[in-house]
């Protein structure tokens, strides 16, 4: 019997059985859908209602202005708001795949409103023509959405998330087409949208870049409507045929006559296996491939809402759903079925009343017995009453017993899946999803929706019990409830947050604070950033509510050099320089970033930090610092006006270190450093040579020798006081590179050397001058020096001569053996005399 009760609701299309649901009476009141404008969002979304500007209709106890009306499929209100948009006429109005309600007015303004009636988005226009012309129709698929004008233009926004305007090809007709419809993008060949216009006996199939006529003798079209997977394309001619063609008009699927040639209000997918046509509050007409069509009658006006598997009816008083009955329910309910499914189920009905028959319908369905239980799992599945859903899931579990290769997580999931379902179809929810809708629109997304609704509590039960992570719908809640607290204290509503917070590790309180920030409570904010465990969050946050104190803090605690230099880039931004040399010297990390930064890109605020601390050396040390680059400066080796500043910056630097009783080295050597490039910059002016600046005491002195300049030669060393000792080995050197060599004798001949005569030996030598060697090495007061002077010179017996007066002479007889071993003829005289010497008895 509940069989044949169950069956006896459904109606059949020719082999296809389709039922009819009541899903929710509407608890809207009295909203008449003949009087408003009313668009219903898919996936059992909320519907949006607003009284129709283009109808003349009577107004009952209700202001004369206009709101915008949003309620949830069961007609409960979720929230209202007074519509007062200039830009003419609602055109239209639709609400997109991520539940925002779009509203296009006549001049081309585009509106988009939140599930609480808020605007959630910066309006838009789509351009200057559809301002000039004005907008007539609009017709919207997911995301996107195409208009047409006055002037018969049509004007595209492919998505909404990034609502950039484009206009598509000049259809170039010259009255408003009969009817449109569009292919969504992601079921035409170009991957942009299409846009077929119903003009006299054919279709324009429009794209961006081009038109293209198909269908020529076909029509005229009153109606038309893309199918849910954009190949088939279901119209009504002028003279009462519904044909199905495909959508490139390559073949007619099938055509049926209707008995009125009016053309219908509405037409609609019912999947994809039927069409409805609906005449306005007279009657709705599902027609099928084959068979006869089913009638439904209405004494009100309805609106049909496409879904994925079916068709919600929304009406004044009743929101239904028609869909063809799932392949599994006629197996278990259709009249005379012996399927196993439907033994199984009856086979339940006897056991509850004790009989044998249920052992026997076991028996003959043996074999069958898993798909007999997955049949009444999936049965269940696609069930919107309770009880049904419970007695077929009672026969799935009475069939499982018997049956133990059965999986059973199948079960344990669609009871999950079901559990769900039922809750949010709750007509205080009102999302009325069937099973299919439901994995297609994945259970992310539903908590999506209900935390948007505001359903945080049912969200969050749904979130436990599926094992998502909370996190999203704990931190919507809590951006909630700051929102609609204004009234409350800062430690009050903190406490009531952290409360709900500690549910979930891991929960970003940065975000919720920033979000306490943005509705004016900052205080509130510092509090609740206080909580945040992860200091990249948890700085950046506290600088922008003003906090830089406590954000320094904080990244200092994290030894992150990265967070450190945020706020001290943003606190050097805000704060006057002494504020913030204050604020960074009292924390030394802070303090040792910022020098080490400065040091290669702020040099002049540097010195003025260390100004301020006290700090001179390290200012002298910079203005060193600075005197170097310019050094390097390729116009501080022309005898430029630049060695001016260069000595001026030393000069400073001196007299800093001069300050300080730790900084005497400093200070003399900075002193001294001015005064030789000073000195030295003159003599680059006098010889018009740029030679001498950088250079050493020692090169200046031996330049100014090799130019012939003696004066400054002996100035600089006055100046420098360089001693006699230094002073002879300079000179002997510059004059021997000149090659000067009665300059150097007469020098030579001046006073008695102070260190002897080897200045003079070593510069001959290394001038390569043997002969002005020969003078002075007999001068060389210390036997060794004369002879390893002679070994250098090649001259081996005098070498060996002189060695043999030295002390040690083995081991220096050794060393010159070594320096005559190139030269083998003084090698071969000099061993000769070391034997001759031996035998004597010297060493």
């Amino acid at each position: 019997m509940a069989a044949v009760s169950v069956a006896g609701e459904w109606q059949l299309l020719y082999n296809r059985f389709y039922r009819k649901l009541t899903i929710y009476s509407m608890e809207w009141g009295r909203i008449d859908l003949s009087r408003h404008r009313v668009a219903a969002a898919p996936f059992g979304g909320p519907v949006a209602a607003i009284r129709d500007d283009s109808k003349i209709v009577q107004l009952y106890a209700e202001s004369a202005r206009r709101k915008l009306l949003i309620f949830n499929a069961a007609g409960c209100p979720l929230a209202s708001a007074v519509w007062d948009r200039p830009g003419g006429r609602l055109v239209g109005m639709a609400w997109t795949d991520d539940q925002v309600l779009v509203c296009v007015v006549q001049d081309g303004t585009v509106y988009r409103y939140n599930v609480h009636a808020e605007l959630c988005a910066p309006q838009f226009s789509m351009g200057k023509e559809c301002f000039e012309q004005g907008v007539v129709e609009c017709v919207f698929w997911g995301n996107g959405m195409i208009c047409i004008t006055e002037g018969f233009q049509i004007f595209c926004v492919p998505d909404f998330k990034n609502p950039v305007p484009c206009k598509l090809a000049d259809p170039g007709i010259e009255e408003y087409p009969l009817c449109l419809a569009v292919i969504e993008p992601q079921y035409t060949m170009s991957g942009n949208v299409e846009v077929l216009l119903g003009v006299g006996d054919h279709v324009l199939v429009v794209e961006e870049d081009g038109v293209q006529q198909l269908g020529v003798g076909v029509g005229p079209f009153q109606k038309m409507a893309v199918s849910q997977n954009g190949k088939y394309l279901a119209t009504f001619t002028h003279d009462g045929r519904l044909l199905v063609i495909l959508t490139d008009f390559s073949r007619i699927i099938f055509e049926y006559t209707c008995e009125s040639s009016l053309p219908p209000e509405q037409i609609a997918w019912c999947g994809l296996d039927s069409v409805l046509l609906y005449w306005d509050e007279k009657e709705l007409l599902m027609v099928g491939p084959n068979g006869n069509p089913v009638s439904y009658l209405y004494d009100e006006p309805i609106r049909l809402i496409p879904e994925c598997d079916g068709v919600r009816i929304l009406s004044n008083s009743s929101m239904e759903f028609l869909q063809r009955v799932p392949d599994s329910t006629v197996s278990i309910f259709q009249v005379g079925s012996t399927l196993p499914a439907a033994l199984l189920y009856d086979a339940l009905e006897h056991f509850d009343k004790r009989s044998a028959k249920a052992d026997e319908n076991l028996r003959l369905i043996r074999s069958s017995l898993a798909e007999a239980v997955e049949a009444c799992i999936d049965a269940a599945g696609h069930e919107y009453d309770l009880s049904r859903q419970r007695t077929l899931l009672r026969a799935a579990s009475y069939g499982r017993a018997f049956c133990s290769q059965f999986p059973r997580d199948h079960f344990q999931e669609m009871c999950k899946i079901l559990r769900v379902l039922n809750a949010v179809r709750n007509h205080e929810i009102g999302i009325p999803l069937s099973i299919q809708q439901y994995k297609l629109l994945t259970p992310p997304v539903l908590i999506g929706r209900l935390i948007n609704a505001n359903h945080h509590l049912v969200a969050l039960r749904i979130s436990e019990y599926l094992g998502l992570s909370p996190e999203v719908v704990i931190m919507h809640w809590a951006s909630a409830k700051i929102t609609a607290s204004p009234a409350i204290q800062d430690t009050a509503l903190l406490d009531i947050l952290l409360d709900k917070l500690r549910l979930c590790k891991g929960i970003s309180y940065a975000a919720i604070a920033a979000h306490a920030d943005s509705c004016g409570r900052r205080k509130l904010a510092a509090m609740i950033v206080e909580h945040e465990p992860r200091s990249s969050k948890q700085v950046p946050l506290l600088l922008s509510i003003e906090e830089e104190d406590s954000a320094l803090v904080k990244a200092i605690d994290s030894g992150d050099t990265d967070l450190v230099y945020l706020v001290l880039f943003h606190v050097w931004q805000k704060k006057p320089a002494l504020d913030f040399f204050g604020t960074i010297n009292a924390r030394p990390l802070a303090r040792d970033l910022f020098i080490t930064y400065s040091r290669f890109y702020k040099h002049e605020f540097l010195k003025d930090f260390f100004l301020s601390t006290g700090r001179l050396q390290d200012v002298g040390f910079l203005l060193l610092k600075e005197s170097w680059k310019l050094e390097k400066n390729p116009m501080a080796s022309k005898g430029s006006p630049l060695h001016g500043p260069r000595i001026r910056l030393i000069e400073q630097a001196q007299k800093l270190f001069s300050e300080t009783k730790e900084h005497n080295f400093e200070s003399k050597a900075a002193e001294e450093h001015a005064k030789l490039l000073r000195l030295q910059h003159n003599l680059e002016v006098s010889t018009k040579q740029a030679i001498f600046v950088d250079s050493s005491i020692s090169d200046t002195i031996r330049t100014c020798i090799v130019l012939g300049n003696h004066r400054e030669a002996m100035r600089v060393r006055t100046e420098f006081k360089v001693s006699e000792k230094r002073w002879y080995w300079l000179k002997a050197f510059a004059l021997a590179t000149v090659r000067d060599w009665d300059a150097l004798e007469k020098f030579s001949k001046e006073k008695r050397p102070p260190g002897g005569y080897k200045p003079f030996v070593e510069a001959c030598i290394d001038a390569d001058e043997k002969a002005e060697a020969i003078k002075y090495i007999p001068k060389l007061t210390e036997p060794r020096e004369r002879s390893e002077a002679y070994a250098r010179i090649g001259m081996a017996k005098e070498a060996a001569d002189a060695a043999s007066q030295a002390k040690d002479s083995g081991e220096l007889f050794s060393r010159i053996k070594l320096t005559l071993g190139q030269n083998a003829a003084a090698s071969s005289i000099f061993d000769t005399l070391r034997d001759r010497l031996s035998f004597q008895g010297v060493y």
